[in-house]
C-alpha cells in the first residue's frame, strides 16, 4: 500500500517548487517532508524528485501525482455526497490542466474561471502549444488538456472542441514596409514575424501552405497573445491571430491581414484522463459548452 501523507508531502513539492514551500502548505517541517519523500522513493525504487529550482518530478514522480490528483478528486465526489464527512469541511481538490495560449486568451478563460468560481476545485493551469499540451497529459503531469492532437493517450478520453480560426494580421504601415510589392516567398523571407515560442509552427504552417515550399522566417519570440495583438500593432512584426482576438482591430482598419480569405483554422481537442469524477465531468461540461460557442463548430 502506498503511504497517502507522503505522497501528498511529493505532490506539495513540485506543485510548490521547493521543500520548504510544501513544508509551509502542509504545515509540518521541511525535514518531515524530505523523510517522507525519502521513504516514499525507497518504496517505488527510484527518485521521485529532481532536486532543481524549482523542484521537478521524474516521470514515475509525475504518475504519482497524477494519482494523488485522481485520488483527491475521488475524495471530492464522497464529500459531496456523504454529510458526515461534508460536516468536517469542505476541501477543494486541485485539478491541473494544459492549455493553449490563445484559447486562454479568447474563449476558455471565462469558462474555466465560472466554474472554479462555483465549486471545490483549485486550477492549476499550465500554458504550452497546442501541439504539445497533449504530452503533459501523457507524462501525468495534468489529468486534462486542450491540444490540437486528436488521438488520446492510452488511458484517456478525447473529444472534439471546434476550430479556432487564426488570420495572419499586421499593421497598415508594416504592410507598406514590407509587402508594398505583394506577400510571397521573397517578402515573407525579409519580413520579422512573430512567434509564441520555439514551439510555434503556426506561421510556418500558414507560409508553407502559401508558398508551397519551407520558407525561412526571420522571427521575434513573444510568449503572449495579448502581446501578439501589441506588437502587431506597433509594426514589430505580423503573426498568426485568433481571430476573436483582432477583430475589433480589423474593423477599426488598426490590422490588416496580409491576404484577405486566408485563414488558417486548427481543431482542438479536450483529453482527460479516464477516471471516473463528477468534478472532472463537470469541468468537462463547462468547457464543451464554451466551446460551442467559442470555435468554430466541428467538422
Amino acid at each position: 500500500m502506498l503511504d497517502y501523507a507522503a505522497l501528498a508531502a511529493l505532490a506539495a513539492v513540485i506543485r510548490e517548487g521547493s521543500f520548504e514551500r510544501a513544508a509551509r502548505a502542509l504545515h509540518v517541517t521541511p525535514s518531515a517532508i524530505s523523510q517522507r519523500i525519502r521513504l516514499l522513493e525507497e518504496r517505488v525504487g527510484c527518485a521521485l524528485v529532481i532536486r532543481d529550482q524549482p523542484c521537478r518530478a521524474t516521470e514515475t514522480g509525475r504518475r504519482l501525482c497524477q494519482h494523488v490528483d485522481q485520488v483527491q478528486l475521488l475524495e471530492q465526489d464522497l464529500q459531496g455526497t456523504l454529510p458526515a464527512l461534508a460536516a468536517q469541511g469542505m476541501s477543494r481538490a486541485s485539478v491541473p490542466i494544459a492549455v493553449n495560449a490563445d484559447s486562454l486568451a479568447t474563449w476558455l478563460a471565462p469558462a474555466i474561471a465560472d466554474f472554479a468560481a462555483t465549486h471545490p476545485v483549485l486550477l492549476q493551469v499550465a500554458v504550452d502549444d497546442q501541439d504539445h499540451t497533449a504530452e503533459w497529459l501523457r507524462s501525468g503531469a495534468v489529468l486534462a488538456a486542450v491540444s490540437a492532437t486528436a488521438r488520446p493517450a492510452s488511458g484517456c478520453n478525447s473529444r472534439p472542441l471546434g476550430a479556432m480560426r487564426y488570420l495572419a494580421a499586421a499593421s497598415p504601415a508594416f504592410m507598406q514596409r514590407h509587402f508594398a510589392h505583394g506577400v510571397g516567398a521573397a517578402s515573407l523571407a525579409l519580413a520579422p514575424s512573430l512567434v509564441f515560442n520555439t514551439k510555434d509552427e503556426l506561421q510556418s504552417r500558414w507560409v508553407r501552405r502559401l508558398c508551397h515550399r519551407h520558407v525561412e522566417l526571420p522571427r521575434h519570440t513573444l510568449p503572449s497573445s495579448h502581446a501578439f495583438v501589441t506588437a502587431s500593432l506597433a509594426g514589430m512584426g505580423w503573426g498568426l491571430h485568433p481571430q476573436a482576438l483582432i477583430q475589433a482591430c480589423l474593423d477599426n482598419g488598426s490590422l490588416v491581414e496580409l491576404l484577405p480569405d486566408s485563414p488558417l483554422d486548427v481543431p482542438l481537442h479536450w483529453h482527460t484522463a479516464r477516471a471516473a469524477s463528477n468534478l472532472l465531468d463537470g469541468l468537462s461540461g463547462a468547457i464543451l459548452s464554451a466551446a460551442r460557442t467559442g470555435l468554430l463548430p466541428p467538422r
